[in-house]
């Protein structure tokens, strides 16, 4: 018996290439046992509605898209009581996501999985009472990179085009004096990043595979940057992300189920790559097994 699929479509997603590679995938789908309804996105929060209004109605959701089409697409899904399993076509630049679940980038063979994979559950974030990410919510250096990187910059010089973002931002780096406070204590310092994460891969560059994160363990990763003094001690940021020893003085990461981040100020964050908005208090939650993905 065929399954009702509602496929989410991002066509300005990655190179814009949505639409014209999703047709071989299409017959995969089909040969599958899935009969697809296809759901183009036009604006920023569509993906959500659509999610909230038809998914329901549909045995599996496909995601066609990058990193911040899917977050939007997971948005919908855990508001759901019961939400069917979600599959993920990447189509972006950094694709995070399918980075952490071994999804490859190829429409044909991302489809596949779709089509034969078993549904993993995963956690999903809820930032403050009604905002989600689904891998990353952060604040501080270089956080602005994905959404203030051009859309045209992405497509053409993809990851080169978020490091040369970030070198422009080097000149506006400060501080945040910031209380931070978790299921193991309360730290107040002034802090140059900060980011809470349920993924192995950030920005398509740094990898964390070899910390044995999970994605289904109901804890959130906290990463926290201290604002260097000196030079000795920039250096030092640099070489810890490098080398992943977040057990120093000046990077660190600890686990945690509900964060809270108080500031002196409203501090711009980003959700899963995405302007998320100023904000003087920020409370992020892990939904434990929020959603199930196909992988």
């Amino acid at each position: 018996m065929s399954k009702k699929l509602m496929l989410i479509l991002n066509p300005a997603a990655g190179s814009g290439n949505g639409v014209l590679s999703i047709g071989p995938a299409m017959e995969v789908l089909y040969n599958g046992g899935f009969v697809p309804t296809v759901f183009y996105t036009s604006c920023i929060g569509e993906a959500t509605s659509l999610v909230l209004e038809n998914a329901k109605d549909f045995d599996c959701v496909v995601c066609v898209g990058g990193d911040g089409t899917l977050s939007e697409t997971v948005a919908g899904l855990a508001q759901m009581s019961s939400p069917p399993p979600l599959g993920y076509i990447p189509q972006g630049t950094a694709n995070d996501v399918a980075v952490s679940l071994n999804i490859p980038k190829k429409p044909v063979l991302a489809a596949k999985i779709i089509t034969n994979g078993r549904a993993i559950k995963q956690d999903v974030g809820r930032f403050n009472e009604n905002e989600y990410f689904t891998y990353i919510a952060a604040f501080g250096a270089f956080t602005e990179v994905s959404y203030e990187t051009s859309r045209g910059n992405k497509q053409s010089l993809g990851h080169l085009a978020y490091i040369l973002q970030g070198m422009s931002q080097l000149p506006k780096i400060v501080p945040y004096h910031t209380t931070v406070e978790f299921d193991g204590g309360v730290i107040e310092d002034d802090l140059l990043f900060g980011s809470v994460s349920n993924t192995k891969s950030v920005g398509g560059i740094v990898k964390l595979k070899k910390l044995g994160i999970e994605l289904n363990d109901g804890l959130f990763e906290v990463t926290l940057v201290r604002n260097p003094a000196n030079v000795i001690e920039m250096n030092k940021i640099v070489s810890d992300v490098l080398t992943q020893n977040f057990k120093g003085n000046q990077v660190m990461m600890f686990q945690s189920k509900r964060v809270k981040f108080t500031f002196d100020k409203p501090v711009k964050w980003t959700k899963d790559g995405e302007a998320g908005g100023a904000h003087q208090e920020v409370i992020c939650e892990n939904l434990h097994s929020a959603i199930s993905i196909l992988t």
